[in-house]
């Protein structure tokens, strides 16, 4: 049962803990999204990428634990964008603790964590709110599950082929006729 219809999206009628929730779920919800573009979009060094960062884990949390109390009231209608929740939230915490702890080969952890996670983020959004949205309603269903990864993956693929490439020490190679200890 609908309640009402907010900028063309429909609103449940599941009593005031979920409107609640709800309202507090799209907050985080458009922090996240712009936590986690200006995290992405930043220099990785201290300063905007971290703080953007801790914020978007933050909202990320917020969605999570706002989705378990929606499924949880209605269940039957929102158990799928629990488990997306649960795995968007899980990957964000897997790729801040690959940050934290410094292991080898940390980066690449780091970003197919919270790059997986905001792919996971607009995965949910398009899936509950996508059949609602002008030229979104137009696709097929399948759609708002896949374009969000379709999208994802390549830019994280590239965000790392340009990180790994800086990372990789330089080697010089010596000029014709230049005398190297291997050469001796």
């Amino acid at each position: 049962m609908l309640a009402a219809e907010i900028v063309g999206l429909p609103i449940p009628d599941a009593g005031p803990i979920f409107a609640a929730a709800l309202a507090v779920h799209v907050g985080c919800g458009l922090t996240a999204v712009v936590a986690g573009a200006l995290a992405a979009t930043a220099k990785k060094r201290p300063g905007r990428h971290p703080r953007a960062g801790r914020v978007y884990l933050w909202a990320l949390a917020g969605i999570f634990t706002t989705a378990t109390i929606m499924a949880a009231i209605r269940w039957h209608e929102d158990a799928h964008l629990f488990a997306i929740a649960v795995v968007a939230f899980g990957l964000g915490l897997y790729g801040y603790r690959a940050r934290r702890r410094h292991r080898p080969g940390w980066p690449l952890h780091h970003a197919i964590g919270m790059g997986g996670s905001y792919i996971d983020l607009l995965t949910g959004f398009y899936v509950d709110n996508g059949p609602f949205l002008p030229l979104w309603n137009r696709l097929p269903h399948i759609t708002y599950w896949l374009l969000p990864t379709i999208v994802g993956i390549p830019l994280i693929w590239l965000a790392l082929h340009r990180f790994t490439r800086r990372q990789r020490p330089t080697r010089s190679r010596p000029r014709q006729g230049q005398i190297t200890p291997a050469s001796q």
